[in-house]
């Protein structure tokens, strides 16, 4: 996969650099003359000592001050100076030592990947996408991950229509990092419209041949719902994640794309050369062939009609898998249904959930939140 900088390590300036100080520290004193209270512990050397006073005697031993380094009283820590683990135990003559028996502790046994979700299409409604997270206890109540091991995809279709895409991008892109974190994973699928934003902000207004005459990419984004505050917030970092997407993915006998096409098959015969292509021919960044590829992806209702079952069969017969699992397309008009974001409330389409048509092949997963229907978080598999 190829999915998804900083400065170089900084030294922190610390108290001596770690070394005990003087006011954690015991300095040893010489041998008293007289004989203490208690009887001495006997210890066993090497080499008996000059007793003191001998000419041959060790000097006492004292921590001398390195130069220039700053001295405090042995009875007083300096100002603002908190107790911490790092600070040495001060050993008394005479005391034993007992460290705690710890008991191993053994690691963590990974059980296998966690559960699998998948995301349709979003379109910049973050907040009702922060919902549905929210809903699969996937996210905290601070927008944070809280699934461990599972495992998310999204769809595609981050942006245009809706408010705020790039805030959905952003999102993701976090979720990614603090999923691998936590030891499972967030990623994400090429859209058509995720193609359709880099196309209009590399080509703008830059004539392609659409094959039914001349159009650019910026026309086409405006056209299909484009929000001027994302392009003013789209910054290289989402170009570089979006142009690094997969198109098309294997996940626990789910064939996951976006687009209901059968389009794919135009562009190699397995998953990784699918993607390898796909990748190749954003890299290339020539605009006619990527308005190519943006005018593949448009393509929709290949499982629909009775052709529909055939058709999903010879993606899974390339690629793999027991049923695709799409977006793209919006679930009310797969129904014949009609909504509108300004309907009236009867008058709204009615989505509960993902829609498994093609004689059980096929799985549509675009609620049609752009048309006041829902935004679908579905676990898979599905038990209908």
């Amino acid at each position: 996969m190829t999915q998804g900088a900083g400065q170089g390590p900084v030294r922190t300036e610390t108290l001596r650099d770690f070394r005990v100080p003087p006011y954690a520290q015991q300095t040893p004193v010489p041998p008293p003359e007289e004989p203490l209270a208690r009887p001495e512990p006997v210890v066993h050397v090497f080499r008996q000592e000059p007793p003191a006073g001998h000419p041959e005697a060790p000097a006492p031993f004292a921590s001398a001050p390195e130069p220039g380094a700053t001295t405090y009283s042995d009875d007083e820590p300096p100002e603002g100076y908190t107790p911490t683990a790092r600070d040495l135990p001060v050993i008394h003559r005479g005391d034993t030592v007992k460290l705690p028996t710890v008991e191993p502790v053994a690691p963590a046994v990974s059980e296998g990947p966690g559960p699998l979700y998948v995301v349709g299409d979003v379109h910049g409604y973050l907040d009702e996408l922060l919902a549905a997270l929210r809903e699969q206890r996937l996210i905290d109540e601070s927008g944070n991950w809280a699934a461990g091991t599972a495992r998310l995809w999204f769809l595609g279709d981050f942006t245009d229509r809706g408010p705020d895409g790039i805030g959905v991008i952003d999102l993701v892109m976090r979720l990614s990092a603090e999923a691998a974190a936590a030891g499972g994973y967030c990623k994400a699928l090429m859209g058509n419209h995720e193609l359709l934003l880099i196309g209009a902000k590399r080509f703008a207004d830059t004539p392609v041949n659409s094959g039914a005459g001349t159009a650019t990419f910026q026309a086409a984004w405006l056209l299909n719902g484009g929000q001027k505050a994302d392009m003013d917030r789209l910054q290289d970092v989402h170009l570089q994640w979006m142009s690094r997407l997969d198109a098309i993915e294997h996940e626990d006998d789910h064939l996951l794309m976006h687009s209901d096409t059968t389009a794919y098959l135009d562009y190699g015969d397995s998953i990784e050369a699918v993607n390898d292509t796909v990748h190749a021919i954003l890299n290339r960044n020539d605009a006619d062939e990527c308005w190519d590829l943006f005018r593949k992806f448009t393509k929709r209702f290949a499982f629909r009609d009775e052709s529909g079952p055939q058709a999903a069969r010879e993606l899974l017969s390339a690629y793999g898998g027991q049923r695709v699992v799409h977006g793209h397309s919006p679930i009310p008009y797969l129904l014949g249904e009609v909504g509108t974001e300004d309907g009236e409330e009867d008058s709204r389409p009615v989505v509960e959930g993902p829609h498994v048509y093609a004689d059980g092949l096929a799985i549509a997963m675009d609620g049609g939140v752009t048309m006041a229907g829902k935004l679908l978080v579905q676990q898979l598999p599905l038990h209908d």
